[in-house]
């Protein structure tokens, strides 16, 4: 299955084709569970995703949930629900 996505600037207009695997893959996982693992406590992965900015600084303020959200974010990076 393919998505086709249209996208017109100006007078110019360009499709683009995108099988399920290159629309999922957009952030890398790999970097995204380091910066959890080393900068996990500050967000680092989440500021890294685009997580919304308030969540984020809810995020440091309560050390990631006392780590509980922490824990959750590495699972959900890991099963691509993050």
């Amino acid at each position: 299955m393919t998505t086709a996505t249209e996208i017109t600037t100006g007078d110019t207009s360009t499709t683009e084709i995108l099988t399920p695997i290159a629309s999922a893959v957009g952030d890398n996982l790999v970097i995204g569970i380091l910066l959890w693992f080393f900068l996990g406590m500050l967000a680092g992965h989440r500021w890294y995703y685009g997580k919304p900015i308030l969540w984020n600084i809810v995020f440091i303020l309560t050390a990631g949930g006392l780590g509980v959200w922490w824990i959750i974010d590495l699972i959900n990076m890991i099963t691509g629900r993050f």
